[in-house]
């Protein structure tokens, strides 16, 4: 077996959540579902919204999602999500999903690309200012 010339590194950043699909994630093909990877990507723009917005935050939009490469069971997802922009209530995340596929372990790619907005929200539910930066 030979390996690429430039193989794919995971990136040098923190990661934000890992997990790996199991056989009730996909279909009969072993091909995870899109909708499966989608709640995977929320929850992981929403750990660095959580920690901006000191609290509770909502998902109030999809801005941008792109599957890149399909996803099986047994890979080892690892998702890297960024704050990219802040308005008064709303922080913007981007989210790249890598996979180190089961069958060969040097081999990483990209799955998955997305863009989501947050609002940080009270115990109300309802939308608030987000603390000043210290």
């Amino acid at each position: 077996m030979t390996t690429p010339a430039n193989p794919m590194q995971l990136p040098q950043k923190s990661c934000a959540l890992r997990v790996v699909p199991q056989p009730s994630d996909a279909n009969v093909h072993g091909d995870v579902f899109g909708g499966w990877i989608m709640a995977q990507v929320d929850i992981a723009g929403s750990i660095p919204s959580s920690r901006r917005a000191n609290g509770r935050v909502a998902t109030i939009a999809v801005n941008s999602f792109v599957f890149k490469q399909p996803v099986f069971v047994g890979d080892l997802l690892s998702f890297y999500a960024d704050i990219v922009k802040t308005g008064k209530t709303s922080i913007t995340v981007e989210v790249e999903v890598y996979a180190q596929r089961l069958s060969l372990a040097q081999e990483v790619v990209k799955v998955t690309e997305a863009t989501l907005t947050y609002v940080a929200t009270g115990s109300d539910r309802r939308p608030r200012l987000l603390p000043a930066l210290e």
